[in-house]
């Protein structure tokens, strides 16, 4: 059965930063696109990035306006997720996921942005 543990997260002021990370197991890293996906309360999941199986092209929604960067570490199943400069309207759920629609995520990792 496939894993995907995330971490990472955390309450942090607007303007901050964040490294958000996810290990996967039990499955060929190497062979998937990797997703993250975000979820705000009383909202539904929406995409955040997305990156190929080599770590060559990656994808963003456009409410990242460049401050995101999704990074992949075959050798160690792992993906992350770096959030610079936070905005309230960040706050909410993270995962990592095998699709786009988050069908296939982990448990995820709280992000908070407030003052």
């Amino acid at each position: 059965e496939v894993q995907l543990v995330e971490s990472g997260g955390g309450s942090v002021q607007p303007g901050g930063s964040l490294n958000l990370s996810c290990v996967a197991s039990d499955i060929a890293f190497g062979g998937h696109w990797m997703y993250w996906v975000r979820q705000a309360p009383g909202k539904a999941i929406e995409w955040v990035s997305q990156v190929d199986e080599g770590g060559r092209n990656a994808y963003y929604a456009d409410f990242v306006k460049g401050r995101f960067r999704i990074i992949r570490d075959n050798p160690r199943k792992t993906v992350h997720l770096r959030l610079n400069n936070l905005e309230p309207e960040d706050t909410a759920m993270y995962y990592c996921a095998l699709d786009r629609r988050g069908t296939s995520r982990g448990q995820g990792t709280q992000v908070t942005v407030s003052s």
